[in-house]
């Protein structure tokens, strides 16, 4: 048997490699590639000028930079938001813990329309939250961070908790031991162990948000150049019959998306080869 053939077959106590290898690729090609690659023949029979024209318009350039900013923004505050409420979940007993526990899971199973309508209510001018604030939320691009942070936190969350279950409180009582501060024991103990889930919530969260729609156009109020989620430009132009220029803009937010959640599982494959030679 060649050995590249012999790599790629894992001795298992169950048989059935190539039947469960193929019907992986099937399952994964009938759902992620047949769809995606429909979308980039739809988009080959625009000419570049066109192309051009419906992916790389000033309001839709101003889309890009609100979809990916905002989504970056949220994706990075919940990494550090999400990790602290893992902390206190694992670390910690209080009252009502298994309350806030399931409140985590809230935004999985609150519907996007009823998220963005309840936020658009708590932080318009005349809102519970947003009456009492000195800046404007609702309808800006501020609203689109807190919608896509609020629709985040469950994916750092439930990626970074089970890491630090795992986590011996051992290692913290021998660091403190050898004269390590908590500063130092977090930095260098805790951080490296939780690093690549921490990462892998972090992509999780930015996939999310960049392509979040039900809560994001309530609460943004949609003004072209301002507030208008690239997500939102590809319905409009569905509902106009383009079809051609709203998978343009699918197209261009696929690559750069795959570009970025690249680079982030490279980041996280380093942090696991980096904690393994720890």
């Amino acid at each position: 048997m060649p050995l590249s053939r012999a790599l790629l077959r894992r001795h298992s106590v169950l048989p059935g490699f190539n039947l469960a290898l193929g019907f992986a690729l099937l399952y994964v090609s009938l759902l992620v590639l047949i769809p995606l690659s429909a979308a980039f023949l739809k988009t080959f029979t625009l000419t570049w000028p066109e192309f051009v024209d419906a992916a790389f318009s000033p309001r839709v350039m101003a889309s890009y930079r609100l979809s990916f900013g905002a989504a970056l923004a949220a994706a990075a505050l919940n990494a550090v938001a999400g990790l602290v409420v893992a902390w206190v979940l694992v670390r910690y007993r209080f009252p009502s813990q298994r309350v806030v526990d399931a409140l985590v899971d809230l935004p999985f199973a609150l519907p996007t329309a009823v998220a963005g309508i309840a936020l658009t209510a708590l932080y318009a001018e005349n809102g519970w939250i947003g009456q009492h604030l000195p800046f404007k939320v609702s309808y800006t691009p501020l609203g689109v961070f807190v919608a896509l942070v609020f629709i985040g936190l469950p994916f750092v969350v439930r990626t970074v908790q089970p890491v630090l279950e795992d986590v011996s409180r051992e290692l913290e009582e021998a660091a403190a031991t050898l004269g390590a501060s908590r500063w130092q024991t977090f930095r260098r103990v805790l951080l490296p162990i939780v690093l690549p889930a921490l990462l892998t919530g972090f992509a999780l969260a930015f996939a999310r948000a960049l392509g979040e729609y039900g809560s994001v156009i309530f609460i943004a109020g949609n003004m072209p150049m301002v507030s208008e989620i690239a997500p939102l430009l590809i319905v409009t132009k569905l509902e106009q019959y383009d079809y051609a220029g709203a998978t343009a803009i699918a197209v261009v937010m696929l690559v750069a998306a795959f570009i970025l959640l690249a680079a982030i599982n490279g980041l996280q494959a380093w942090a696991r080869q980096r904690q393994g030679r720890i």
